[in-house]
């Protein structure tokens, strides 16, 4: 297997230069060149913050550069998985931030005039099995009971979304309306250029360490020392690199993807199976199928790995996805691109943002489990809020460090 692992979005996103040319102090720093990243430093200089973006390689480098570019509102697992789990009123909780993110991000990709091929399509999960369909039908019932928008579509209503014979197994699925795909590169490219059109500065700068210096905090990076007022970690999977105080608390985990050569259009919306325990694809409007998923199949699940190389056991599990669930499209794949990223996963499947715990000035945000994009907007407006009032907003609430659902990786 090639080691070959830029994404699709990083291949096909413009050239996005960063400067070396970094000051020696600032009021806020900001750590992470992803979709969070970009995020805060945006809304921060929306409100006239002095604040600048570090980044270790390039935008989009980590996560939010290598996932499926969906923008679905919710938790990552089922709603009712995440009420038994988190608690009627944290699941609805997560409802509401990511439908306010996603309405920000209409609003910032409007103003900002940020060209990253969103649209809202719906996302449609295909039940393979009676149990699936019983779990997607009772899904349905509770979103639709505590006011939010599902339907369960039969066999038939999934054919008129698919444009090529579905294979004999899928039986419907659960169809959320209005949930978004986006070119996530593209996206915070975007994100970063109107942040700095409003006095923010983004910097190439790997930073080594954390630590307090009087009442600032100090940033040891590759372009020398930073001090600054206030740090947001933004780096998910690599959070316990600067913060060793979490390393049980958000663990690396490898996911894979590839791209096929572009096909005529055979689905509009965002479409997810489970088949390895949660496999998902976009067709992009150029023409080309993204596909991830499978970490199941590799040893350990992919828990623990730190480097973003595709693996043959995992692609080739991949590959068997499509012409699985959509037989007649096997002759027409072509794979064009495979890649491998980290996402920084927590036990209980659920983002966390909080002041770190032994670094005053410090406020981190990460854990997504392969579920940001839905969140971006909206928690990066509230943590500017928490960086310009000194204290987390009540809508961080149910994200905080010490909930009760949070337990602790084992490491071996």
């Amino acid at each position: 297997m090639a080691s070959e692992s830029v994404s699709y979005w990083q291949r096909t996103a413009p050239v996005f230069l960063l400067s070396t040319d970094m000051p020696h102090s600032v009021d806020v720093a900001v750590i992470g060149g992803g979709l969070l990243g970009a995020a805060t430093c945006y809304w921060l200089a929306q409100a006239g913050v002095r604040a600048v973006l570090l980044e270790r390689t390039a935008l989009a480098a980590g996560a939010t550069g290598r996932n499926g570019g969906f923008v679905r509102a919710g938790t990552a697992g089922s709603y009712p998985q995440a009420i038994a789990h988190l608690g009627q009123e944290t699941a609805n909780a997560v409802m509401e931030i990511t439908y306010e993110s996603r309405a920000l991000l209409r609003q910032v990709l409007q103003e900002e005039e940020i060209a990253c091929d969103y649209r809202e399509p719906g996302a449609l999960q295909l039940a393979i099995t009676e149990a699936q369909g019983e779990q997607q039908r009772r899904e349905v019932e509770t979103l639709r009971t505590d006011g939010f928008s599902a339907e369960w579509l039969d066999r038939a209503q999934v054919q008129d979304v698919i444009q090529t014979p579905l294979g004999p197994e899928i039986l419907g699925g659960r169809f959320l309306p209005g949930q978004g795909l986006v070119h996530s590169a593209r996206l915070v490219h975007g994100l970063a250029s109107a942040a700095l059109r409003h006095g923010a500065r983004v910097y190439q700068a790997d930073v080594y360490e954390l630590g307090r210096d009087g009442n600032h905090v100090r940033l040891r990076t590759s372009q020398g020392s930073l001090s600054a007022q206030t740090v947001v970690v933004a780096v998910n999977a690599w959070m316990s690199k600067l913060l060793p105080e979490l390393t049980r608390v958000i663990m690396p985990v490898l996911e894979q993807m590839l791209a096929y050569e572009a096909v005529a259009p055979i689905f509009p919306t965002a479409v997810s199976v489970n088949i390895n325990a949660g496999e998902y694809m976009q067709q992009t409007p150029s023409g080309n199928i993204l596909i991830g998923g499978c970490g199941f199949v590799a040893p350990n699940a992919g828990i623990g790995v730190w480097k973003s190389l595709p693996t043959s056991v995992v692609q080739e599990a991949i590959e068997q996805v499509l012409p699985r669930i959509f037989p007649s499209l096997a002759s027409k794949l072509r794979v064009m691109q495979r890649w491998a990223g980290l996402l920084g996963c927590t036990t209980d499947m659920h983002p966390i943002v909080d002041y770190a715990p032994t670094l005053p000035g410090v406020i981190f945000v990460g854990g997504f489990s392969g579920h940001g994009m839905p969140f971006g907007m909206r928690f990066g407006q509230l943590l500017a809020t928490a960086v310009t009032s000194g204290y987390l907003p009540p809508a961080l609430s149910p994200f905080r460090l010490d909930r009760p659902s949070l337990e602790r990786w084992e490491l071996p």
